[in-house]
């Protein structure tokens, strides 16, 4: 593959040469910097990298162009090199066009003019660009192959174990496409070996868990040290915030985390009302950049680790996992909510087989040109419609209420009512779900008279409710009926609720085991929003600080 390429364009010669000096200095090594002088050069130089197919990573454009602003060429640039992310250079007064550019067209940045010293103003913005374009295309030099059907609940699961955790692959379907026919050849493997993990240097693994996954990756699925001064039960939002805060201000860390860094809001399509990000971003993007900080800190992840229970030892508490444990001073339970499972018949028997809970982007991908269905009307699931909507023919929502002004943000409901290829049904839920070896029909029930209507579908995807997954604590955490946990003064007034054991009162997110703390949507009354998931994992910190010092 050649260097990917950066675009620089800008009417105005002595500017174009400054940008094309600058971007050259710095990227030149991995990156090839053209130039073009006008909104119309710049799409015969995207034509034809696009007929060469040579990927372009970032378009630079200046707004005050003749013939064609920066917008305008943007907007077009998305069909010559949709991945590519965007750059508008701007003045001042231009600043309100720059803000509709992110709504409308989904500008990545705009910077305003002159961006000198570049290794603080343009350099910065530009790294970051290039970190999320190279994220978003690792399948371009990608050695993992992964071998299988297309409707195979394992197959899905593995899929969805490596998109979560940022390893690129490339996916072969044996009844799509030759290559996978000769790879199952090759490997001598029989149906009941699918899917196949093909690794460059390593084994061929068969139908194998995620936990083997992980381990022949080289990702780290045990503790390196004995006792940590923390353990985070969680890598969703709230433990990668506290995992920041702890690692950074010098505490021994550790996080616990069975699928993947990003909880619930990793799978997230898009999250638009985070403070600080104007263009939103993606649950997997956001993941990536809080997994970074994590580890640049020096705090462990432990990744495929399904933990089974918790034991309180003396001064320190135990996690517990299939054939081994964690110990530390101090434990943040931040293990969020998972969907809640559909209730319809043979929902459960399909799962992983047309039946999703949540969707990745690959998943996305796979619907093009067909019908979709989906359970929801939180903000979740409108997000997931929109996404979804970018590939599938039609994306029909299934909203057991009346409206969904009650339950959605009124930005997403705007946009969900312009796009054309969503349908809303109020309403209305599912009740059955059929098919031999994959998802085939589903009976759609009006809630209103109780008439039923079956439809042919092979995609349903599910995104309702949410419930904790606090089994594993014991009975020495004090919860409320439906498992959310119970902090601070709240466990003195919650019905049923146990006692707390100390003369001193209990820390605001304290459990009512001393020196065990909960946060983010595990939590019982938490916000169920990321920024306040954030806000706990980092207070949460704090709050294990004050009880090491009374230790």
């Amino acid at each position: 593959m050649s260097k990917p390429t950066i675009v620089a364009v800008d009417d105005d010669p002595g500017v174009l040469a400054a940008i094309a000096r600058d971007l050259s200095n710095q990227y030149s090594p991995d990156y090839r910097v053209v130039r073009a002088t006008s909104g119309s050069e710049a799409l015969d130089v995207l034509t034809r990298l696009a007929l060469r197919g040579d990927p372009v990573a970032v378009i630079v454009a200046d707004q005050r162009m003749p013939q064609m602003t920066g917008i305008e060429l943007l907007q077009a640039a998305l069909v010559h090199a949709p991945g590519a992310k965007t750059l508008l250079l701007t003045a001042y007064a231009d600043t309100d066009v720059a803000i509709r550019g992110i709504n409308d067209i989904g500008l990545d940045y705009y910077l305003l003019k002159p961006w000198d010293p570049p290794a603080e103003r343009l350099y910065p913005v530009i790294d970051e660009l290039l970190s999320d374009w190279e994220q978003d295309h690792r399948h371009l030099t990608t050695d993992v192959r992964l071998v299988g059907h297309r409707w195979s609940d394992r197959g899905h699961e593995i899929k969805l174990f490596l998109a979560r955790n940022h390893v690129p692959y490339r996916w072969y379907d044996v009844e799509r496409d030759a290559e996978a026919t000769r790879l199952v050849e090759l490997a001598g493997a029989t149906s009941d070996d699918l899917p196949l993990v093909l690794i460059p240097d390593g084994e061929t693994l068969r139908a194998p868990t995620t936990l083997a996954v992980a381990d022949a990756l080289g990702l780290r699925t045990t503790a390196s040290q004995p006792l940590y001064d923390v353990c985070i039960v969680g890598g969703g939002p709230a433990g990668l915030a506290a995992a920041v805060y702890a690692a950074s201000e010098g505490l021994r860390t550790v996080v616990v985390e069975r699928e993947a860094p990003g909880g619930q809001a990793g799978q997230s399509a898009s999250i638009e009302n985070y403070l600080g990000f104007p263009k939103g971003l993606s649950g997997a993007e956001l993941a990536r950049r809080a997994l970074a900080q994590v580890t640049r800190f020096g705090a462990e992840i432990v990744l495929a680790r399904d933990v089974i229970g918790l034991e309180s030892r003396g001064p320190v508490h135990a996690v517990l996992f299939e054939g081994a444990e964690i110990e530390a001073r101090a434990l943040i339970v931040a293990t969020g909510v998972s969907y809640r499972r559909l209730a319809a018949t043979g929902a459960d028997d399909l799962a992983g087989r047309g039946v999703f809970y949540g969707a990745t982007a690959g998943e996305a991908e796979q619907t093009k040109g067909e019908d979709v269905y989906l359970v929801g009307a939180a903000n979740s699931a409108g997000q997931a419609a929109l996404n979804l909507s970018r590939y599938a023919d039609r994306v029909v929502m299934l909203v057991r209420a009346g409206s969904l002004t009650d339950t959605m943000s009124q930005y997403l409901i705007e946009r969900i009512e312009a796009a054309p290829s969503i349908e809303v049904r109020y309403r209305t839920e599912v009740t059955e779900a059929r098919g031999e070896h994959h998802l085939e029909e589903l009976t759609l029930t009006d809630r209103s008279d109780g008439s039923t209507e079956d439809v042919a579908a092979s995609w349903l995807f599910v995104y309702i409710g949410a419930s904790p997954r606090t089994e594993w604590l014991g009975p020495g955490i004090a919860r409320d009926k439906l498992g959310f946990i119970v902090t601070g003064h709240d466990m003195l007034a919650t019905p049923g609720g146990r006692g707390w054991p100390l003369e001193r009162a209990p820390f605001a997110l304290e459990t009512s085991c001393p020196g065990i703390f909960a946060a983010g949507d595990v939590r019982l009354d938490s916000m169920k929003r990321v920024a306040s998931s954030v806000g706990e994992g980092a207070m949460a910190t704090h709050l294990v600080h004050r009880y090491l010092a009374t230790i």
